[in-house]
């Protein structure tokens, strides 16, 4: 075996040995030379040049294509994704969401929008931006396609050609597109109804627009809609137009009776207006963005216009059950007016009272139009001559009532009273249905004092006794049978023997006949000389004391 010095002494060997080999070989290799000439790129460097032209092409594309960017404000950034969810006009991109960020307050979402360099003109000042999400409402179903593809940011560009860079998101799809012809109108109503967004208008029955806005009015009094009617019915309505409720199933039950009207199935489930105007009208077209007031039916929107209202007083001293606030105050079948109030009166000792019924009535629906009476003479007149007021029945299904003003000729003696305020106080008459009611109430009385046990008591004695005379009746007929029919029969035959001889006597050709036959001629005889005797002595009253003065000239 060999020692580590022996080993070290080798490799110390080996290590001079390949240094001289290497001095050797440097001086045989020849040693180069440089070549003079331009540098020659190589060929791998053209690819980062291009991918570098690449991207400055696409930079350069994308900052000429990019239009403006804007700020959208929502409530909510639900199904809203930043460099996912996509602006879109009649589906077609025009942007993209490239941020999503709270506002300073938290109330709201700030949506950061970049728009197409083409879609600058969405830019306009009263664009309007809203989320499309699947919704289910009045008007119908829509977005059902986002269950799929994810919400998006539908825009209706406006007109307007100022730019502007922040918008407030509507929560709720327009109804109607700026983009579609047609008119805007706007109603006035007591209140809402039925009524919502994208509530159907008709015109005969034909949806020709729809409900777009609506608000409370500054006094807090009424609600104002917004509608628009779409072109080419947007012609129809005019100066005149009456616009109505429609809204589902208009049902009236009064003192007229019952009255049942609809425009259609729709409007049933999401109410309605409908409009028309009176007839024979030659109204002009009206202007855009036109005020009308919405009235509660059709009736009621179509009727003719009433002159000077006049206030009415009537006193009752009887209840006025089933006369309410609204019923139609009745001249000889003819309504001219309505009861507003019904109100209790004491005195001032609070020991009587009467119902006061204050309620308006129209003098001119009885002279077609015109102002009837304004001084009150010719109310006066009625009154002189038996016009009362009188509560009646005006639908015995419902029990409601209205006032009748009608002639009664066996009426009190009553003065019109005209009030300092132009108030006519008006007098009643009982109703007929108190009258009727106080005649019941009498004859239920005496039906109560009506002795009714005793009777039943007596008539349970007197069945008794013709039960015990109907028991000895049937006997005494089993002993006439047995005992009385044999000489009742006897009886008989001598009975029909006399009968017999009876005829025989009272037979024409009977002696007995022709004796009373000579016997009545007779006895015509004698009256006939009576009757002439009679008659001489009532010419010659002289003659019972003289005689008869003929016959005594003849003897001479």
């Amino acid at each position: 075996m060999m020692t580590m010095s022996e080993n070290k002494v080798n490799n110390e060997n080996s290590d001079h040995h390949e240094t001289d080999i290497g001095q050797e070989n440097q001086q045989r290799l020849p040693e180069p030379q440089k070549k003079k000439g331009r540098w020659r790129p190589s060929l791998i460097w053209l690819i980062p040049f291009i991918a570098f032209l690449i991207a400055l092409s696409l930079a350069v594309k994308t900052l000429l294509n990019t239009g403006p960017t804007i700020h959208v404000s929502f409530k909510t950034a639900n199904g809203l994704v930043a460099g996912k969810t996509t602006v879109r006009f009649k589906q077609v991109d025009i942007g993209l969401v490239r941020q999503i960020g709270l506002s300073d307050d938290r109330s709201h979402v700030i949506v950061k929008v970049e728009l197409r360099k083409d879609a600058r003109n969405f830019a306009a000042k009263d664009s309007r931006f809203w989320v499309v999400r699947p919704r289910i409402d009045t008007s119908g179903v829509s977005g059902i396609d986002t269950l799929l593809s994810g919400a998006y940011i539908e825009v209706d560009g406006g007109n307007a050609k100022e730019e502007e860079d922040k918008f407030i998101g509507l929560e709720v799809p327009p109804v109607i597109s700026s983009d579609v012809p047609g008119k805007a109108f706007f109603l006035k109503a007591k209140d809402l109804g039925s009524l919502d967004i994208g509530s159907p208008i008709y015109y005969r029955r034909i949806n020709v627009g729809q409900i777009t806005a609506y608000k409370l009015a500054d006094d807090g009094k009424s609600v104002e809609l917004q509608t628009f009617i779409q072109s080419p019915y947007d012609k129809f309505v005019t100066t005149d137009a009456r616009f109505w409720q429609a809204s589902g199933v208009d049902i009236s039950l009064s003192a007229s009776g019952f009255n049942l009207n609809t425009q259609s199935l729709a409007s049933i489930i999401a109410g309605g207006i409908a409009f028309g105007y009176p007839e024979n009208s030659n109204a002009t077209i009206a202007m855009n963005n036109s005020h009308f007031s919405l009235w509660s039916s059709r009736t009621e929107a179509l009727k003719v216009p009433d002159g000077k209202p006049r206030q009415v007083i009537m006193y009752f001293d009887k209840s006025l059950r089933g006369l309410a606030a609204g019923a139609p105050i009745d001249f000889m079948g003819i309504d001219i007016g309505s009861v507003n109030s019904i109100n209790v009166e004491f005195n001032s000792t609070y020991t009587q009272l009467r119902m006061r019924v204050e309620g308006i009535i129209y003098p001119s629906r009885l002279a077609q139009g015109k102002e009837l009476d304004p001084d009150g003479v010719i109310f006066k007149r009625f009154i002189q001559n038996g016009w009362r007021a009188q509560m009646r029945t005006g639908n015995l299904l419902t029990g409601q009532n209205y006032i009748a003003l009608d002639k009664f000729p066996n009426a009190k003696t009553a003065v019109l009273k005209m009030r300092a305020n132009g108030v006519v106080e008006i007098p009643t008459t009982p109703t007929e249905l108190s009258g009727l009611q106080a005649q019941v109430s009498q004859i239920a009385d005496k039906l109560n004092k009506f002795p009714l046990v005793e009777i039943g008591q007596d008539v349970r004695k007197t069945l008794n006794n013709m039960n015990t005379t109907i028991e000895s009746t049937d006997k005494l007929v089993k002993q006439l049978d047995s005992k009385v029919a044999p000489s009742m029969q006897a009886t008989l035959d001598e009975v029909r023997k006399t009968m017999q001889s009876t005829e025989s006597i009272f037979s024409s050709d009977a002696p007995m006949q022709q004796d009373v036959r000579r016997a009545l001629q007779q006895m015509t005889r004698a009256a006939a000389s009576l009757q002439l005797m009679s008659d001489y002595i009532e010419q010659h009253p002289e003659s019972l004391i003289r005689g008869k003065k003929l016959e005594v000239e003849n003897v001479k």
